[in-house]
């Protein structure tokens, strides 16, 4: 059994072709990083808006507004997916469909976020309705949200919204872009990093596509990635908004931990609307590292 296992991991790493029910649809070598896993056909035992985590941590993920509902027969990796997205948007109500867990006082089980040097967030996203949603949130029928939330961890410090590292659709420069945006330090500014392909030819409309953001805090370097490729972009802000300049080193992320998670929309506590995402998610992971470039491509197509 050990020489087939070292037979597969070997063969990943070549990026050779392997069988997927080997391992399940997680490369190996990103196991012992892996943070948080969800599926989504995974129910907690006796609460079915919950949903257990495949990872290390252990970090029950609450599906809000829509419960068990939200889980779709339409996966990629697995059977199902989570639907997620606005519900009226005409009420500035606390109704759309999204999915997280937050906690004032931080989630212990996400420590490894906790003066983490890097982090990493991949999944599966499948658009299905409109983006950017209309912002139930003001009085005008015109007026549409300027973000697409995906999946991100929350600071220490964070109201629901601020993030220490994100996935998302975002207005830069008066252009809705694919970017990966993170703070190291609670409280300070942020950085992105923002695609250069329009959004909608990276998320075209009911199709599957696979993205992946890394980041890492010592050096300032982040990364975005399409069906296992890496895209073109550029950094948003000008100067060390991470304040990386000087000691001590190596830079890392507050020693704080997260508030939780977010995903399809901000939030997680569920008291405001805001940024939400019409679509479907599958096989979302986050990784207290920055996975290479090899191992973001290795993971798309082990999981496809």
């Amino acid at each position: 059994m050990r020489a087939a296992v070292l037979g597969v991991t070997a063969a990943l790493l070549l990026g050779l072709a392997a069988p997927a029910q080997a391992f399940g649809p997680v490369l190996p070598s990103l196991s012992r990083n892996l943070v948080s896993y969800y599926d989504f056909e995974h129910p907690v035992r006796g609460d079915k808006a919950l949903e257990q985590d495949r990872g290390r941590s252990g970090t029950p993920l609450r599906l809000i507004n829509g419960g068990a509902d939200m889980r779709v027969r339409d996966g990629v990796s697995s059977r199902t997916s989570v639907q997620l997205g606005q519900i009226n948007p005409a009420t500035a109500g606390n109704d759309d469909w999204k999915a997280g867990l937050y906690s004032e006082t931080g989630v212990p089980s996400l420590r490894a976020f906790n003066g983490t040097r890097q982090a990493s967030i991949l999944g599966w996203v499948k658009m299905t309705g409109q983006n950017p949603a209309p912002n139930s949130n003001t009085a005008d029928p015109a007026d549409l949200y300027n973000a697409i939330g995906l999946a991100g961890v929350l600071t220490g410090d964070s109201n629901g919204h601020a993030v220490r590292a994100l996935l998302e659709l975002i207005q830069v420069g008066g252009e809705l872009k694919l970017v990966a945006l993170a703070r190291r330090i609670d409280g300070g500014d942020s950085q992105t990093f923002a695609a250069t392909e329009p959004w909608q030819e990276l998320l075209p409309q009911n199709e599957w596509v696979h993205l992946a953001a890394t980041f890492d805090f010592d050096t300032g370097a982040m990364a975005l990635y399409r069906n296992g490729r890496p895209l073109d972009g550029s950094y948003v802000t000008a100067g060390d908004p991470w304040k990386l300049e000087g000691e001590p080193e190596p830079d890392l992320a507050s020693a704080t931990d997260p508030r939780g998670y977010k995903i399809g929309g901000s939030y997680p506590q569920n008291t405001r609307e805001n940024n939400p995402c019409n679509c479907r998610m599958d096989s979302l992971m986050f990784l207290d590292r920055a996975v290479h470039p090899r191992e973001v491509n290795l993971q798309y197509r082990w999981s496809s």
